[in-house]
């Protein structure tokens, strides 16, 4: 068979793997026939459901390390801002690579609002407008998340959340 028609062929089967027109096994069957046991490499499910684990496992870390540890401030946010980089990093790095980047999306915006939230009022603690304003721009963060990637749950979060803030002002 033509090199030409073959690389078009498993074109199509990986665009048919990737949309899930075909069950995986039949798209993996045709892609072994096709390029003759030489398929292209791809991420490991199992890697990518271990790295979602751990990103799932930052969140109630990230609580104990806030709330029932004795460490400095500097050194509880530069620990919450190193999480947030790790889950962001693993967003945009493996993107293109695979379709289970929802769970670090949703860690890193937990831990951040967690994060912020503990931080202004460690700092201010009697200022609620800081508050607001913290609360407000990790709405506007959702809505910009979710307007890029395209994920409804964090555009309705953060349009909730926008909602219940300027409810919560002016009640």
């Amino acid at each position: 068979m033509d090199e030409n028609r073959k690389k078009v062929i498993v074109n199509e089967l990986l665009y048919w793997k990737k949309s899930r027109m075909l069950p995986d096994r039949y798209c993996d069957y045709l892609l072994a026939l096709y390029t003759e046991g030489s398929q292209p490499k791809e991420i490991k499910k199992q890697v990518l459901y271990l790295a979602n684990l751990i990103f799932l496992l930052l969140i109630p870390i990230s609580a104990l390390l806030i709330y029932f540890t004795e460490l400095s401030i500097i050194l509880q946010t530069a620990i919450l801002i190193l999480f947030i980089f790790a889950c962001t990093f693993f967003v945009f790095y493996f993107s293109r690579k695979a379709k289970l980047m929802h769970i670090p999306i949703i860690s890193a915006a937990l831990i951040f609002l967690m994060g912020s939230v503990w931080l202004v009022s460690e700092i201010y603690p009697e200022n609620q407008k800081v508050l607001y304003a913290v609360l407000v721009t990790n709405c506007v963060l959702w809505l910009f998340a979710g307007l890029k990637f395209k994920f409804q749950y964090l555009w309705i979060s953060g349009t909730l959340g926008s909602f219940l803030i300027v409810i919560s002002i002016f009640v």
